[in-house]
This record gives C-alpha cells, structure tokens and sequence, in this order.
C-alpha cells in the first residue's frame, strides 16, 4: 500500500490537518490527566492504602508497552486515518466482526465517559464557586453546558478544539506545578504508613480503578486525520506524552498521600484542592481548582473528538448508515456523528443513567488494548504488505515485547475485573444490582456487544460486498 493512496483516503474522508504537535501533546496529556488523578486517587485509598503511589508506578509501563503498537500502526499509512484500533485492527485481520464491537464499546464507553466528567465538572465548579452555588440546583445545568459549550468547539472546527486544548492543557500544568513543588517541602512520612493496608490482594483491587486515570491514551489515534505530518510526529508523541504523564501522576500522588491522610483523602469531593489548602494561601488553592477543572475540561474536550471519528470509517466501511460519518465541507467535521454524541451524553446526564455506559469503559478499554497489541503481534503474518510499509525505527524485540508485556498487562486486569465481578455476581441479586446502579461489566458488556453485533449484522447485509474487503476499503 503506498502513502499516496492513504492520502486519497483522507481525502475522501474530508477531515482537516489543522493539529500540529502542540495540539497532539495537549490531546494526550489533556485527557490522560483528567478526572481520574483528580477523583480516583483517594477512593482507591479504601482498597490499598498509600500504596496507591506504587499503582501508578505499576502500571506506567504496561502504559507504555500498550502505546508500541499505537506508535507501529500510526507510522503506516493508516496513520493518516482516522478510527484507532477498529482501523488497525480490520485491516490487520481483513475482517471487520470483532473489530466493528470493539469499536462499539468503546463508543458506548466514550459517551458514558462524555457525561461522568460533564458531572465532575460540575462538581469542581460548585466546589470552587465557595458556595456561591447549590450542587442540586445548579450541578445538572452545568453538566449539559459544559457538554454544548465543547460540542461548539468541535463543530465550527477542528482548529479551535485544538486551540481550546492547548490553553487549557496549559493552565493545568501550571496549577500541578503550584500544587506540587510546595508539596514535596510539607510531607509528612507517618502519612504514607502503613503502605499496604490490604494486602496483595487489595493492591491487586486497586489496579483497576486506578487504570481509568491512565485509559483513553490512545484518543490521540482517533485523530490521525487531522494532524499535521501524523505518521511522524505521532508515534513519538504517544511515548514522550506518556512518560511525562506518568512523571506528574507519581509526583501528584506522593504530594496527596504525604501532606493529607487517606482518611480524609477519600471523603474529600476535591481531593487536591484540600491538599493544596494546607500549605498554600486561598489564592493558590483556588488556583489549584482551576486546574482541576481544566483536567476535566481537557478530558471533556478530547472525549467529545473520539466517537465521531470512530463513526467516519465505520459509516466508509458501510456497516453504518453513510450520513452518520458525512463530513461537513465548511468546517471540515463531523456535524452529525458529534450531535448524536451530544444527544446521548445529555440522555445519560439528565436520566442519572451514566453507569449503563461508564461501567464497561474501563473493562471495554482494557479488552480493546489487549486484541490490538494481538494485532500488531501478528501483524506480519497476517498483513505482510501494511507491515511493509511501517516507517517508525523499532527493534524487533522492542516490539514484539512491548506487545507481549501488553497482552499480559491487560490480560491480568481484565483476569482482576472479572474476579471482581464474579464476587459481585455471588453476592447481589441482579434487582440489588439494578437498584444501586452496579451492573457488573461483565453484564453490560454482554448487553451491549449483542446490539453492536445486530448492527453489524445489519451494516453487512446492507452494504455492498466489495466494501468488505481489505484492499478495496483503503
């Protein structure tokens, strides 16, 4: 496959390369430290204690081996593209079956992950106003704004979404730097002790939840159509980005557990701004929430760009109905695919629904790095010509390893969460589970995997043959 025809394919997608790497770095950085550093950090406390640091630490490189694969298919012609893994993964395998409900689930779990951090939003927001606003009159209100005010940013270009990023992704990095470097001087040792509170196998417990501040690293793939030269820049973009995010997350958590016990930690509705609190005047604290809010802000902004993009190739690939990845030619994107987008996450808001969705984002992410570092294992075999054509200088036992350390890292949390379910399943009656919201993942991955596969199944009917085939769909 040469480079010119990836460039005709982009070209009938109709996507813009207004994003250079400034904008690439703030799409990573912005929603790898997003909500989760903020919010997870002192609820997995309850499971592991201080060890929670260690968490993190632990699970930086399977991060990194995670994003080889990303790196290998984005210096192939396909990194023109956009459509990540279901992308990657169809072509690798010429067949598009487990690549179009990988896809699927990743969209559900994007959308519930659009309307969770819309709540957190408006959360922080309440939480900085100082009472200035009421959480039940106001917290609905601000969610479905923040949500309309990004969709906007999307919809008139992809230049002012990445512009937005970029300002935002700034400001947060300089609140984490007020938070941490006077951190690091007002620690207290006896808070880090005992380290371990439950053992391995709370330690073990802990990953898991600890793994949704890290998830959604590889959104920037979703926008290999838009970026500027992307089948250079991006490949060393996702390593550097990553590293440098696992920097600030070790840094930020060894700050919270050192200056603030876990007790309070895990109560706290802004953990960071408390932390910040103790050894910073009001105004720094304060300026401390406005990072928080920019985390989740950037998060917001770079979640809204993935399941659009996802849509563009599946609707070219025919297994959807072409207008849901029609490209406006005035502003260069996908008006309809991002409004449906909207439409769903205010759903979810508004009903008090978001765990339908965000309970399978994790486990659905989880499973989709695993058949994608599987891919790229057996890309050589299974697609000689496209393996040809990767362009990004790697060993081969740096690739080969980072897939297999992948596979193994992904195939122990998904072995974690079903455990974790099981237990679940054991315990509460599926009424139980239905009332507080707690549907396992395994549940409503099931749920959801048989709808994507019905549409799939109408999608192949539907669409001409030859659509289906690898070389005929590049």
């Amino acid at each position: 496959m040469a480079g010119g025809q990836g460039d005709k394919a982009v070209g009938r997608v109709g996507l813009r390369r207004d994003l250079g790497a400034l904008e690439s770095y703030a799409v990573l950085i912005g929603i790898l430290i997003g909500a989760g550093i903020f919010k997870v950090t002192g609820q997995a406390w309850h499971l592991t204690g201080p060890s929670v640091i260690l968490g993190y630490v632990v699970l930086a490189p399977a991060i990194l081996a995670t994003s080889i694969p990303y790196s290998i298919y984005l210096s192939t012609p396909l990194g023109r593209l956009p459509g990540g893994e279901y992308t990657h993964i169809s072509r690798t395998f010429g067949g598009y079956g487990v690549a179009f409900v990988g896809a699927w689930l990743k969209i559900i779990s994007y959308i519930g992950a659009l309307a969770y951090l819309a709540n957190a939003f408006a959360e922080y927001v309440v939480e900085i106003s100082g009472g200035m606003l009421n959480l039940a009159a106001h917290r609905t209100l601000l969610a479905v704004a923040a949500l309309v005010l990004f969709y906007a940013a999307h919809a008139i270009g992809v230049r002012w979404f990445g512009r937005t990023q970029v300002v935002m992704c700034a400001l947060k990095i300089c609140a984490i730097a007020v938070l941490v470097i006077p951190g690091l001087f007002a620690l207290r040792s006896g808070n880090y002790r005992p380290f371990f509170t439950h053992s391995f196998s709370g330690f073990a417990s802990a990953l898991p939840p600890l793994f949704f501040a890290y998830a959604g690293f590889e959104s920037l793939a979703q926008a290999a159509g838009e970026v500027k030269n992307s089948t250079r820049q991006l490949p060393r973009i996702f390593l550097k980005g990553i590293a440098a995010t696992a920097v600030l997350y070790l840094g930020m958590s060894v700050v919270a557990f050192g200056v603030l016990p876990g007790t309070r930690l895990s109560m706290s509705s802004a953990p960071m701004v408390e932390v910040a609190s103790v050894y910073l005047p009001v105004g720094g604290a304060w300026f401390v929430g406005l990072g928080a809010v920019m985390s989740i802000t950037t998060a917001l902004n770079s979640s809204m760009l993935v399941p659009s993009r996802l849509g563009i190739m599946i609707a070219r690939d025919r297994l959807a109905p072409a207008w849901i990845g029609k490209v406006d030619p005035r502003t260069g994107t996908p008006v309809v695919g991002l409004t449906l987008t909207l439409a769903v996450a205010v759903v979810l808001v508004i009903s008090g629904q978001v765990s339908l969705a965000l309970n399978i984002a994790v486990f659905a992410l989880v499973l989709l790095y695993f058949l994608h570092s599987l891919s790229v294992l057996l890309l050589p075999s299974m697609n000689p010509e496209l393996f040809r054509s990767v362009t990004v200088r790697m060993p081969t036992a740096i690739r080969v390893g980072g897939a297999v350390v992948s596979m193994l890292s992904m195939g122990a949390l998904i072995a974690v969460q079903l455990a974790q379910d099981f237990r679940t399943l054991g315990t509460l009656g599926l009424r139980e589970r239905i009332a507080s919201q707690s549907l396992t993942a395994i549940e409503l991955c099931f749920v959801w995997a048989v709808i994507g596969a019905f549409i799939y199944w109408i999608g192949r009917r539907r669409g001409a043959l030859e659509a289906h085939n690898y070389r005929a769909a590049l």
